[in-house]
């Protein structure tokens, strides 16, 4: 097992600017390091909330080892609890996604309440205390319509996060949508790999034709850097922000997550090919079809765009160290009828397009990382600032859980 030490070393062997040593994309251990410091640590991106509609319904996430049944109680909470039995253990829930009226565990029938409570155990005697066999909570929020889950036992304040997304995506009426449509794929490439090919756009020229049709792959308006730094980005901001919309470049100090708003090319109003709305019923109270995408992502696991006429959502798990999941989630208006107000292959052909390109893309990136040839190549300081962004928060983030706190204040 590869120590912290040696991981120090790797971390502090990366230049500035440049993509990292190949054992963070492709190490077993450099991966169980990741899961340890990163994905059992921080706030992770579960589902938008409009995939857990009514009580009952629940869905089940694995991360590492951890497997976690997120439901919706009787009271409308959305709750999350590890996904074992108090009994012996056996995992309770085995589909990815369902409504039940309880959790009951099939092995030996042990029936829990949707708000974790045991309810019932057989024949277990009278000095059990079923009050003291609950399931396993796990922090859980919904912020703005969306879910979030965090394994560890102390949870990072997400006060500041709850702030910005009330403005930013509050206009679109997250928790009041419904799921018209929802893909999960397998890429063959480190989850890292994966988040560095969405923080850039330096190859969507190339690889993205039905994207571009409408989406500008201007690197200051899609890369780290205030969208306002470029002019049709600084125009589009301050209509959206005059009509009560907020829009404006705001990201965490950490840098884990950031908001803002960037406008669709030419007269392009949604991500379709021929630009026009794909939902003819508007979301939420946004003011005008022409209000761009406002984007927001949350490290380590989530990107997201929303528009006027609907909301994309994207959730990456790791599975392994070359394995990733992506689950892309196309939430309408919750009276939109499809057949009537939108046609689905219109919704969705865009991002399912996308998405397969983009796939393609980073395996063929791992399978190159794999070489023994490999060697950190430069980012362009031009069109790579997000995915430098991204890298440094990473480095950041791994020498402080590695260090820990005391160590690093004495530096």
């Amino acid at each position: 097992m590869i120590s912290n030490s040696d991981l120090l070393y790797l971390l502090m062997s990366r230049k500035p600017w440049h993509s990292l040593p190949q054992p963070f994309y492709n190490d077993p251990d450099v991966y169980q390091a990741d899961l340890r410091n990163i994905w059992q640590r921080d706030w992770i991106f579960a589902a938008p909330s409009a995939e857990l509609p009514k009580t009952g319904s629940y869905i089940t996430l694995e991360i590492g080892e951890a497997s976690v049944i997120i439901v919706r109680g009787a009271d409308r909470i959305i709750r999350a609890f590890h996904n074992s039995c108090r009994h012996r253990g056996s995992r309770i829930c085995a589909a990815h996604k369902g409504t039940a009226p309880k959790l009951v565990c099939p092995y030996h029938q042990w029936t829990y309440d949707l708000d974790g409570k045991l309810l019932w155990a057989r024949e277990m005697g009278d000095d059990f205390d079923p009050s003291a066999h609950g399931l396993g909570l796990v922090h859980c929020r919904e912020i703005s319509g969306m879910v979030y889950i965090c394994l560890a036992e102390d949870a990072p304040d997400t006060s500041a996060l709850e702030t910005q997304a009330a403005r930013y995506l509050g206009p679109h009426d997250v928790a009041n949508l419904k799921v018209a449509h929802q893909s999960s794929i397998i890429e063959q490439a480190n989850w890292k790999l994966v988040l560095e090919n969405n923080r850039e756009c330096y190859h969507c020229s190339g690889s993205h034709p039905s994207l571009c049709v409408t989406f500008p792959d201007d690197p200051n308006l899609v890369g780290a850097d205030d969208s306002t730094t470029s002019n049709m980005g600084r125009a589009h901001v301050d209509r959206c922000e005059a009509a009560g919309l907020p829009s404006k470049y705001v990201i965490d100090p950490s840098e884990r997550w950031r908001f803002v708003r960037i406008p669709f090319l030419g007269q392009g109003v949604s991500y379709t090919l021929d630009g026009k709305a794909a939902v003819s019923k508007r979301i939420g109270s946004v003011p005008f079809d022409n209000a761009g995408s406002c984007l927001f992502f949350h490290y380590p696991n989530t990107w997201n765009h929303f528009l006027s006429d609907h909301v994309l959502t994207f959730r990456v798990l790791p599975i392994g160290p070359q394995q990733t999941q992506v689950t892309t989630t196309w939430l309408v208006h919750k009276d939109a009828e499809e057949g009537r107000d939108y046609d689905l292959k219109r919704l969705t052909e865009v991002w399912i397009n996308t998405n397969d390109e983009d796939r393609r893309i980073v395996e063929e990136n791992q399978r190159g990382i794999n070489s023994p040839a490999y060697l950190p190549g430069p980012y362009s300081k031009a069109q790579e600032g997000g995915v430098n962004q991204f890298v440094d928060w990473y480095c950041r983030t791994m020498h402080t859980a590695l260090m820990g706190p005391a160590r690093i204040a004495a530096e």
